[in-house]
């Protein structure tokens, strides 16, 4: 099922799951126990909750393993384009070898992100979807699977580069210690009131891509203020993964994280 393509690089197709999926996404509001039945243009979409308590049945065991391997576990979140992989490049030219780390790459289609982040020398295993639908989010039992081509004995932080989209992965539960949302200041400053969930359920916000605020008509108090309106006192890093302006902050906050769980020598 796996097949090395680069040293430490892996890849495999995302096994299809029953899901009840067909692209409609639970979203916050569910019937305890029950099935929610709403509207979705003129057919009637019945939403089954057993998906999420099937998916976090398997988190569970996912962060028992994770618990018992003394792996910390990131998953990082954000739209298409938001610098995310170039962010995850810089973070690992700084944090290895003393962290010792590896790699899970979510996309449809392409190693693209895999290839560029296997430079690092971590082990990177990537995830397509493609299909078997395009899955636009990362599942606990797709990352169970992943864990196959990469040896936790070794690992002490574990990064998950989840598949861009501001609103489903936010929904899935994958067995992570801490999530954290890429927002870069191309996209807009009300991003976080648009995908409130996201933002909610994230740890931390990295503001991406400063270097460009003297170009853009882009208010960052504003892009600040809309994310503490969902997320009260979230950390926000303002960064560059470019010039990697602001990045010790983040790098600190990240080095503390995997500290306070795996005790780094």
């Amino acid at each position: 099922m796996t097949s090395s393509l680069l040293p430490g690089f892996k890849t495999f197709r995302a096994l299809h799951h029953d899901h009840t999926h067909n692209h409609v996404h639970v979203h916050e509001e569910h019937p305890a126990g029950g099935t929610d039945t709403r509207k979705s243009g003129t057919r009637e979409i019945k939403v089954v909750r057993r998906v999420l308590d099937a998916n976090d049945a398997m988190a569970r065991q996912n962060r028992k393993l994770f618990e018992e391997k003394n792996v910390f576990v990131l998953n990082m979140m954000s739209s298409p384009g938001s610098g995310k992989t170039t962010v995850l490049e810089k973070t690992l030219t700084h944090v290895m070898p003393n962290i010792r780390s590896a790699v899970i790459v979510g996309d449809i289609c392409t190693t693209n992100d895999a290839d560029r982040l296997a430079v690092s020398g971590a082990p990177v295993v990537q995830i397509n979807t493609d299909e078997f639908g395009g899955d636009c989010h990362l599942a606990a039992h797709v990352i169970e699977k992943a864990l196959g081509g990469i040896d936790l004995a070794g690992v002490d932080l574990l990064i998950v580069e989840n598949i861009g989209n501001l609103v489903c992965p936010a929904e899935f539960d994958i067995g992570e210690d801490t999530r954290v949302v890429v927002l870069s200041v191309t996209e807009g400053e009300d991003k976080p009131a648009k995908y409130p969930l996201m933002f909610r359920q994230c740890d931390a916000a990295l503001l991406n891509k400063i270097d460009l605020l003297p170009y853009l008509d882009y208010d960052r108090q504003a892009a600040i203020g809309f994310i503490h309106q969902v997320h009260p006192g979230m950390p926000i890093f303002e960064i560059s993964a470019k010039t990697e302006e602001g990045f010790e902050h983040w790098l600190e906050w990240l080095k503390s994280k995997v500290k306070g769980k795996v005790g780094l020598r």
